[in-house]
């Protein structure tokens, strides 16, 4: 779960999810979150 900057509510599922693999480095799976409280979008990773 993530955890909303601007208001601190709990968001459970993303939105949208992908894949960061920068050269040499492990794979991160970043999530596009929408807060049901303030509507704000914000970035989070899901899975190291």
């Amino acid at each position: 779960m993530a955890k909303c900057p601007k208001c601190g509510t709990e968001v459970a599922q993303p939105t949208k999810t992908w894949t960061l693999a920068p050269k040499g480095r492990k794979p991160v799976t970043v999530g596009l979150f929408k807060c049901p409280s303030c509507g704000a979008y914000f970035r989070a990773a899901v899975a190291k």
